[in-house]
């Protein structure tokens, strides 16, 4: 068993590591080791599993890396079924596709393969018992690296600062996700030396292009390797039996009606009875969020402080960004905000029905949204809400490093700059009111708004404004009347 240097989990620290007649392997921060068997939400296709309430436990940090030597194939000496690579990185969740995907790597490429696994505020129990799973599979070790505080603040606090809204509902929660994973990934890959990454993303659906276009884009000399693309299984059955011929451990888990992915933004259901959709939704599917029917019959009032046009406090507590997104999810899930029923087109062709939970972050756009009414202009605001629908459509379909998203966040930074101050929302059954804005860059002049005459505004000027304005309407109607 390797030695590990046992930290603080609050504490950022390099961790180095060795074991019996090894050299110093490498350093790293934030990795995380879990020793307890659970499931965990599948990477890049949607989960077909129990979600879980999430947690706020805290980890110990570091990255385990076992001295005990994990049996190799014959094929690992040589060129596999499909070819030769060295070392892969694995996007792993323990469940049954990736579990099976590890021996099949192994078998088709001769290489060793590294798992890893990104924590994105899925829950503390999808992330337990992964090591063990992993080099039952045949992995030789797995990384497990705490991105929550990166996915908040540098993935969806641009969005949210954006107004990036996907086909007028969703707030991209997955797609969010899968770019800081991927980048975490070609990270690792460098890391440990590997040649290769890979995804158990099926080929129907969007993460496949979010996960490649990110490794495109900040390593193409990695290759890619997508076992859906390529391989003969075709379903659970399928990989149940490649699992047993291959003595890997299959994941003994509840198997869920409903595909789900699950993060520290949102939560989305699909399949079973939402694949028709006529279909309502049943009442015991949600998991974030109450039955608005069943919310408290008070309402509740909730202040969101923002500077420059991101969240940095909730009833003048001034929080981290993955903090401020949990506390707001509590909150909201508990007065049923944020559930959002739509059919979206996906990037690959096809239409897809799916429910989504996002309860902070429909408390954090309302909370935005009307900040900026007093802060923004009306030309600024319509052409950010122009650019804010491209945004919404790059980040949708895996765009997070392209120079055109990069620039107009760019815009996007430099436009909210004095989107600063607090705006009062009141949540009651599922519903989000605002009830105060306050700014001390408001462009709102009660002076000028006002009724009563001032100095400022002569309401007698209107007159020759609409004549101005209105010319072109009053010369084609008359020479349409022949005037």
């Amino acid at each position: 068993m390797a030695q590990l240097k046992a930290i603080s989990p609050f504490i950022s620290a390099n961790l180095a590591f060795y074991g019996p007649g090894t050299e110093k392997l490498f350093h790293h921060k934030k990795i995380c080791w879990m020793p307890k068997v659970s499931s965990f939400t599948e990477f890049g296709s949607r989960t077909r599993g129990d979600a879980v309430k999430f947690h706020n436990s805290p980890v110990i940090c570091g990255i385990l890396h076992s001295d005990t030597k994990t049996e190799i194939s014959e094929t690992k000496k040589g060129r596999g079924l499909r070819g030769k690579l060295d070392k892969v990185v694995l996007a792993y969740s323990g469940g049954l596709d990736t579990s099976v995907i590890v021996p099949w790597l192994r078998e088709n490429y001769g290489c060793d393969v590294v798992c890893f696994t990104a924590d994105v505020g899925q829950g503390i129990t999808e992330l337990e018992g992964l090591e063990a799973k992993a080099k039952a599979s045949g992995a030789s070790q797995l990384l497990v690296k705490d991105l929550k505080e990166e996915f908040v603040r540098d993935y969806i606090f641009p969005c949210l600062r954006a107004g990036a809204v996907y086909e007028r509902k969703y707030l991209l929660g997955t797609s969010m996700a899968r770019p800081v994973i991927a980048k975490a990934m070609v990270d690792a890959a460098k890391e440990v030396g590997a040649d290769a990454v890979s995804h158990g993303c099926t080929g129907k659906g969007n993460d496949q292009v979010r996960f490649e276009l990110t490794f495109f884009a900040l390593n193409p000399k990695l290759n890619v390797v997508a076992p859906w693309r390529e391989w003969d299984i075709t379903g659970r059955e399928d990989a149940v039996e490649y699992a047993k011929k291959h003595n890997v451990p299959v994941p003994v888990t509840k198997k869920s009606i409903y595909s789900r992915d699950r993060n520290l933004w949102h939560l989305s259901h699909e399949g079973d009875i939402l694949e028709d959709p006529a279909n309502e939704p049943k009442r015991d599917m949600y998991m974030m969020s109450v039955d608005p029917e069943d919310a408290p019959n008070q309402p509740e009032y909730v202040e969101i402080g923002i500077e420059s046009g991101l969240p940095v406090s909730v009833n003048g507590n001034k929080l981290s960004p993955a903090s401020l997104l949990a506390e707001l999810n509590e909150i909201g899930g508990r007065h049923g905000i944020g559930r959002i029923d739509m059919v979206e087109n996906r990037l690959v062709g096809m239409k897809s029905r799916g429910v989504y939970e996002t309860p902070g972050g429909t408390i954090l756009f309302t909370a935005a949204r009307e900040l900026e009414s007093l802060t923004l202009d009306r030309e600024t605001i319509q052409v950010k809400d122009s650019l804010a629908l491209k945004y919404a459509e790059l980040v949708y379909a895996g765009r997070w490093f392209d120079p055109l998203r990069e620039s107009m966040d760019a815009f996007m930074q430099k436009i909210t700059e004095t989107t600063t101050g607090s705006v009062t929302l009141k949540l009651y059954k599922g519903s989000v009111t605002v009830t105060s804005r306050k700014s001390p860059y408001s462009l709102y002049r009660q002076d000028i708004s006002s009724f009563e005459s001032g100095q400022i505004y002569d309401q007698a000027d209107a007159a020759g404004f609409i004549r101005l304005y209105g010319l072109p309407m009053r010369v084609r109607a008359m020479l349409q009347q022949g005037i």
